[in-house]
């Protein structure tokens, strides 16, 4: 774990990320979808605010979104490490270019995701990263938590109030992805592609796996998945309820 340079942390504390990207909602994105994976966050929408983070958050890792207002997030990359010395930094791109991704990695970029992304290809390079410069991922048992809702990919089984709950593979898949994009309302085609790989067309099989992790993770408690009506499904509070 990297020290701060106001102080060590625990040995065990959770791995902190700066996010550096001026596009509100993808970083409101990114933000939830760490912050359920057990990483801790800092957000920024430009260099200098990012730059200003570092007076009381000292990050093991930054995603930088290259496309940045005012200085570039390539020229960003120098003045962070010359805050935090040889600060991983994984760069977020729309371009998808060579030559784009060559200057990156010549900026100092240790990795690089191209715009559109999926939220699980993010963490797991952010994840390789982090294991490549000798940090470490958030726990060696991967679990992802919302509300009073955890899920451990490890064991293939969730826990709501401490109560575990075993699941399928297929419902662990659908899980974890409602878990990553919890707040988001996810389509029936995305779930598709990205639970089942494309390998089924047949929307059908969505809707069943769904009415069954309802049994498992909603019987008898306030509801989590909700059905969006005409647009898919989304894993969130109920209303009135609190985290």
């Amino acid at each position: 774990m990297r020290d701060d340079h106001q102080g060590r942390r625990p040995a065990d504390a959770a791995p902190h990320v700066l996010l550096v990207e001026d596009d509100p909602n993808i970083l409101e994105l990114l933000t939830a979808s760490l912050d359920l994976s057990g990483y801790t966050t800092r957000g920024a929408s430009e260099a200098e605010a990012a730059l200003a983070a570092l007076a009381a958050f000292t990050p093991d890792i930054a995603v930088v979104d290259v496309m940045l207002p005012g200085r570039s997030g390539l020229d960003l990359v120098a003045d962070l490490r010359g805050v935090v010395p040889d600060l991983p930094v994984l760069m977020l791109t729309a371009r998808g270019a060579v030559e784009d991704r060559v200057a990156g990695l010549r900026a100092g970029a240790d990795d690089y995701v191209t715009k559109p992304f999926s939220l699980e290809e993010v963490l797991l390079r952010l994840e390789a990263v982090l294991r490549r410069t000798g940090a470490r991922a958030p726990e060696d048992e991967p679990r992802l938590r919302y509300a009073d809702l955890e899920l451990s990919e490890d064991a293939h089984e969730a826990a709501r109030g401490g109560v575990a709950i075993r699941l399928s593979r297929t419902e662990l898949a659908l899980l974890r992805y409602l878990m990553l994009n919890a707040g988001r309302v996810v389509s029936k085609a995305q779930i598709l592609d990205e639970v089942w790989g494309g390998d089924s067309a047949d929307t059908r099989v969505v809707e069943t796996y769904v009415s069954y992790l309802r049994r498992k993770i909603d019987s008898g408690r306030a509801p989590l998945i909700h059905t969006v009506w005409g647009v898919g499904y989304t894993l969130r509070l109920s209303a009135g309820e609190g985290r």
